[in-house]
């Protein structure tokens, strides 16, 4: 469905007609075209840092490329997928405040994930762009009843309002604004609007969410990867109403991110991205527009890849590589892809193999599996599960083949504990499991905080297999700290209840315990050999 389709009332007046008379303006107004893309109607105020000359001036609304690009394709159900600072929630409550003007008797709505950004919505484009019409114009649409939050018109009955959520009436026309951010510190609320308020738009109403990624989890991330699907599964079969339409807008398709390559260098590793990028996206990335990317990272973003992919994604499947906010691991799981150290990794053959053990009782146990060749500490494998005795672990790893060298356990693997099927120390059942096999419990950190700061000062040494480790990594991408509701901000504190914190207290053993200078081979070291602090068992 095009624009043309949905919009009913649009006609073939275009953007370029300049209406001399009043019975020419009364013509151009009824076409929804001329008044959405004449810059002749609507003016919104730029932001601060906008690219213009005079910031914070006010303009007159004209769609930009992308916002034309997604106008000319909208549907009745809409998911966009974008890059920061492509004006969406500007063009959006432009097009709502045309249809309560335009369209007699409708309820129009838009969903902030905080009532202060739905406050600065409703004040800075809503009710801007009606105060700013030409006074002739704005006479003929009178305001009812006006409020912090709604514009409620006396001429044909309809209203626009913006609020957190939206349950009662019928919405014909609804705009979700970053539910992804709102899913991700809000999840409750993020499902009240997907149960909730969604269900209010009818059929031949339009709904359009949009939001910058915030990692693999949440309602945003289910319902865009859910509609990407289908729109690859589909091709170009025409939707159905109730089917919703998937959107990208990644940042190089703004012919306005541009730098001087002169003044920004562009590192041989980031041309090697670029290049990917141009081949899997089957685009064309500029030199200006690589240093401005590379300037954007590393002035706005402080060097931080991950945050660069939230914001300004380059692919639709590279928004979902990064961590939600809140994350331990997210800038050094970004430089690791940005310098390549997530790649495919082949055992050296006879080199020893050290593993990295975090081990469950009621929860689950995971296992690193690691090779050090040179400076490299190549991780080859991640092994998890849940509800498994330990001669599980060990039967995988026998079955590798590989030589193994030291096995390091978490500090109270010596400790009695009630397993599955028997009483006992772990390390105790390991060595019964396999006694030609070394052991050593990693010392116990003052805090988990020290030894997350350890594991994270310590990543630049890491490669992983991106095969091998896939799990792993995204355990680790998705490893983040508990959110305090009460005080609105993240805790210190990791959340052990979504299943992510066993990769990342097993790499801790790496980080607290592992000491290349004192492991000589597979056999069992000499007790005047064993760690500082720690004991071979």
């Amino acid at each position: 469905m095009n624009a043309r389709a949905t919009f009913p009332e649009l006609d073939d007046i275009d953007e370029t007609f300049v209406p001399q008379t009043e019975a020419e303006l009364h013509l151009a107004l009824k076409s929804w075209r001329w008044r959405i893309f004449s810059g002749k109607l609507y003016k919104i105020m730029t932001k601060a840092d906008d690219d213009v000359d005079d910031a914070g001036a006010v303009m007159p609304f004209i769609p930009n490329s992308a916002q034309a690009q997604f106008i000319e394709n909208m549907h009745y159900r809409n998911i966009i997928l974008k890059a920061r600072q492509l004006g969406f929630t500007t063009v959006i409550a432009i097009l709502w405040l045309d249809h309560a003007l335009f369209v007699a008797d409708q309820r129009v709505g838009i969903i902030a994930h905080t009532l202060d950004d739905a406050t600065v919505i409703f004040r800075d484009k809503v009710r801007f762009a009606y105060h700013n019409l030409p006074d002739a114009i704005r006479a003929k649409f009178p305001i009812k009843s006006e409020t912090a939050s709604t514009l409620h018109f006396d001429h044909n009955n309809s209203a626009i309002r913006v609020a957190t959520s939206m349950r009662s009436g019928t919405i014909h026309r609804l705009h979700v604004s970053e539910l992804g951010k709102l899913g991700a510190k809000f999840p409750e609320k993020a499902k009240e609007i997907v149960t909730g308020s969604l269900p209010a738009v009818p059929k031949t109403g339009i709904a359009i969410i949009e939001s910058t990624a915030e990692g693999r989890s949440g309602e945003f991330y289910n319902m865009a990867t859910r509609a990407e699907a289908i729109a690859q599964s589909k091709g170009g079969e025409k939707l159905a109403k109730s089917e919703w339409k998937f959107h990208f807008f990644p940042w190089w398709r703004d012919p306005g991110y541009t730098a001087n390559p002169d003044v920004v260098p562009v590192a041989p590793v980031d041309h090697q991205y670029f290049d990917e990028i141009e081949a899997n996206a089957g685009c064309k990335i500029t030199l200006p527009q690589r240093a401005w990317y590379v300037s954007k990272r590393e002035n706005d973003f402080a060097g931080d890849g991950e945050k660069m992919w939230q914001e300004m994604p380059s692919t639709s499947d590279e928004c979902w590589q990064k961590s939600t906010e809140g994350t331990f691991l997210a800038p050094q799981l970004a430089r690791a892809r940005i310098e390549g150290r997530i790649t495919r990794i082949q055992p050296v053959t006879q080199s020893l193999v050290h593993t990295f053990w975090d081990i469950g009782a009621g929860d689950g146990t995971g296992i690193w599996l690691m090779q050090q060749v040179g400076t490299q500490h190549r991780f080859l494998r991640y092994i998890e599960g849940w509800g498994e005795g330990y001669a599980h672990y060990v039967n995988i790893m026998r079955e590798t083949g590989w030589v193994f060298g030291v096995h390091h356990l978490p500090h109270d693997a010596d400790q009695t504990r009630q397993m599955a099927h028997k009483v006992g120390a772990p390390v105790e059942m390991l060595r019964e499991l396999a006694p030609d096999w070394t052991f050593t419990i990693v010392p116990r950190v003052q805090t988990i905080q020290h030894g997350i700061d350890l594991m994270r000062g310590k990543f630049q040494e890491a490669w992983f297999d991106e095969e091998g480790c896939r799990e792993g990594l995204e355990h680790l991408s998705l490893y983040r700290k508990k959110w305090n509701a009460r005080l609105g901000v993240w805790s210190h504190e990791p959340e052990k209840l979504e299943g992510h914190s066993e990769a990342a207290d097993a790499l801790r053993q790496w980080a607290q315990g592992y000491d290349p200078s004192i492991i000589s081979g597979p056999t069992r070291p000499r007790r005047r050999n064993r760690p500082a602090g720690g004991m071979w068992v």
